[in-house]
């Protein structure tokens, strides 16, 4: 029986370890300014993390194996614990912690502390139950009011937000339900949510981050190749969850232009 156990811990051990190592259950390749710095965090903790874990299931294999029920086993002893080796184990662990922690934080803070480039597109992110809505400044680069009094998701994209259409600066505001931004200029978002909190995934940008209802929240994030992505929502937030999902789309500088102004001429 014993020698079955440890058959079975090694087997599965190896086999889920040969699907990281071969990227079976693997990002999509990133296609942002951060990503290769996020891959390569991800890539040194799935080698040190992955490194602990066939350590010790393959001693936990071994010891099922050695410590098996058996005629001539030797009669149990009892161990106190042992001081220096509780210690050093400890300070391992928290120095793995710590330096990994440290290793993540310049990339993780650069999206979130650091203030936008000069340049970048401004763009708002509004989550609500089970939609994203973009928008876009618009000529005057300035965003109109939102009331969440006159938020109404079934007269259009701009009621869904609550758009104030009394605002002056909210005339050539554009909303829409697609994302489109220029490839390699940084994206300026401001996020937030109407109803409960979501989480704005971007596998291929390699961007997360939560919405929260009552908060506006400023991330960047910099595309570097044209195409289409999927975004999700990372955050349980209702029966409907499955399906709240959206599309960003980069495109050439020329093309968001056109596209940016198709959509202010449709507003006159």
């Amino acid at each position: 029986m014993g020698l079955a156990l440890l058959v079975i811990v090694w087997l599965i051990t190896f086999l889920s370890t040969y699907f990281f190592i071969a990227k079976t259950w693997w990002l999509p390749a990133g296609m942002s300014a951060a990503a290769p710095g996020i891959d390569h965090q991800f890539f040194v903790t799935f080698i040190l993390m992955g490194v602990v874990f066939v350590l010790a299931q393959c001693a936990l294999g071994y010891f099922v194996w050695k410590y098996r029920d058996r005629t001539d086993a030797a009669k149990v002893t009892y161990s106190h614990g042992n001081t220096k080796l509780e210690v050093v184990w400890t300070a391992l662990t928290a120095i793995l912690f710590v330096g990994m922690n440290l290793m993540g934080s310049p990339i993780w803070a650069a999206q979130r502390f650091e203030p936008a480039k000069e340049g970048a597109i401004p763009v708002e992110v509004t989550g609500m139950q089970f939609a994203w809505y973009f928008r876009y400044a618009g000529l005057d680069g300035k965003f109109g009011k939102t009331d969440l009094h006159m938020v109404d998701p079934s007269s259009g994209n701009e009621a869904a937000i609550g758009l104030d259409s009394t605002d002056p600066a909210s005339k050539d505001d554009v909303v829409t339900g697609t994302m489109y931004v220029p490839v390699g200029r940084e994206v300026d978002l401001n996020l937030r949510a109407v109803d409960v909190i979501h989480s704005f995934f971007i596998p291929s940008m390699r961007f997360k981050q939560d919405a929260v209802p009552g908060l506006a929240i400023h991330m960047h994030f910099t595309p570097t190749q044209t195409g289409d992505y999927e975004i999700a929502c990372a955050e349980l937030c209702g029966l409907g969850h499955y399906k709240m999902h959206g599309m960003l789309k980069v495109v050439s500088q020329d093309d968001f232009d056109k596209w940016l102004a198709a959509r202010e001429a449709e507003k006159q």
